[in-house]
């Protein structure tokens, strides 16, 4: 896998520790700290981030709990958590590409998110989601390597992915729009919200980047981004 090399691998045992709480807690070591900068202001491959869907508030999650229907795969839902490690995801490039780490992601550019903590790729493909039968949208494949339905495109205003902008995720083989409608799961995941794709752009689709450890264009560096309270009312 690509992004699990070198200092990055370093992060990813982290996670899958349960040594996350560095992140969440804002103890990383003062060498990682973000400084406000114009390069810091996008998203690079490689990164380590959290995605907000702003209509309802929720953060993009997984989770090894599979659907009971549709294809049976890796549940992808949304939190209100801020602190869930289950919300992190690594931005790679599209299946069979590359994305050098550190290069900023650009708008259209097709990209994996691979979650963290399972290693399997967000998907999507033309089973039903189960409460809202919209598209269904999964976490699919074995240690970051999966198909070429895990791929994304990143709609976005300018010429890269602004990590202060609220973007769209369309699915690069059905064209659905990675979205939120708001409907509700019960046990055993009871509370978390319904992610799914559909055709319909519209408010329920828009994304922003919220926590995270993003890769300095240019060099392997890591620098961490810890925005949790200016973030938490929209």
């Amino acid at each position: 896998m690509e992004c699990f090399g070198n200092s990055l691998a370093v992060l990813v045992l982290f996670f899958r520790s349960g040594l996350w709480m560095t992140l969440s807690g804002f103890s990383l070591n003062s060498a990682w700290k973000a400084e406000a900068s114009e390069e810091l202001s996008v998203v690079t491959c490689g990164s380590v981030l959290k995605l907000l869907n702003i209509r309802h508030n929720v953060r993009l999650h997984s989770h090894d709990v599979r659907y009971g229907s549709g294809s049976g795969q890796q549940s992808v839902t949304g939190v209100t958590s801020v602190e869930d490690s289950n919300s992190y995801w690594i931005v790679r490039g599209r299946n069979n590409g590359v994305c050098q780490r550190g290069t900023p992601v650009k708008c259209g550019q097709a990209i994996r998110l691979t979650h963290v903590n399972t290693g399997r790729n967000l998907h999507s493909h033309h089973f039903s989601s189960p409460l809202s039968s919209n598209q269904e949208v999964s976490a699919f494949g074995e240690e970051g390597e999966g198909d070429s339905l895990d791929d994304w495109i990143i709609i976005c205003g300018g010429t890269e992915w602004k990590r202060e902008e609220a973007v769209r995720l369309k699915h690069a083989a059905t064209d659905g729009l990675l979205s939120v409608t708001g409907e509700q799961y019960g046990r055993p995941i009871s509370g978390q919200r319904e992610v799914h794709a559909m055709l319909q752009a519209g408010q329920h689709n828009y994304w922003k980047v919220m926590e995270g450890v993003f890769m300095k264009p240019g060099n392997s560096e890591i620098h961490s981004s810890t925005v949790v309270q200016s973030h938490t009312e929209l």
